[in-house]
């Protein structure tokens, strides 16, 4: 299931985006302000973002031009009151992939998300690995050799965060944000229920890999 990054600080607005989004399949963390969102950024790797411009703490264009300048290639859709030529240019210049009017239709608005999502398909279809383990997303299994097991949705997006971060320490919040995302209800002991679980799995394939629990800092797979 894709996951994108709501930037909309109109409670009502973003509440009926997300429930449309939901209904084709994606899901939507919900923020309402550039510095909410550049911290949710920090944490999950989304799939598309959807941004408003008119934030309480600013233009979205700023974040985005930060985002760009920070390499990050999210595919971005703008949607915002402001609809004047300069304003799409402008969008657009400062890193936008599309651009959508409000008011709008919400079958265009999913048409539009799904158009980006299709995207980055082609990375997003490469095996993440590190050392004697492989990652099939897709299917949602972990190989190590000849051998390997099915991961739940939660975590596929652990071992992911894990994986992709080669050895180095992630954080337990951003380990929690991907698993479970930034708006919905995670039981305070969530992690601490998946992560046996999934050091069982390792065990079971004979990876030669560990998570290992740094104290005060996260984890990392060692």
């Amino acid at each position: 299931m894709s996951r994108i990054l709501l930037i909309e600080d109109h409670e009502q607005l973003a509440r009926l985006v997300s429930k449309g989004l939901a209904g084709a399949g994606i899901v939507a963390d919900e923020v309402t302000t550039n510095d909410s969102a550049w911290a949710a950024l920090r944490q999950v790797d989304y799939h598309c973002l959807i941004l408003d411009r008119g934030l309480p703490d600013g233009d979205g264009l700023n974040l985005l031009r930060h985002i760009r300048q920070g390499g990050l290639t999210v595919p971005c859709l703008i949607l915002t009151a402001r609809d004047a030529l300069h304003d799409r240019v402008e969008g657009l210049e400062a890193g936008g992939d599309d651009y959508l009017p409000k008011p709008f239709a919400m079958a265009e608005l999913v048409a539009r998300v799904r158009a980006l999502l299709r995207r980055p398909a082609i990375t997003k279809s490469l095996r993440p690995c590190y050392q004697d383990l492989m990652l099939f997303p897709e299917g949602g299994a972990m190989q190590c050799g000849e051998r390997s097991i099915t991961l739940a949705a939660a975590e596929m997006q652990i071992m992911l965060a894990l994986v992709n971060r080669q050895g180095e320490v992630v954080r337990r919040s951003a380990m929690e944000a991907v698993a479970w995302g930034l708006s919905d209800a995670v039981t305070p002991n969530a992690l601490d229920v998946a992560l046996p679980r999934i050091r069982r799995k390792l065990q079971s394939v004979g990876s030669r890999l560990q998570i290992i629990n740094v104290r005060g800092q996260g984890y990392a797979l060692l």
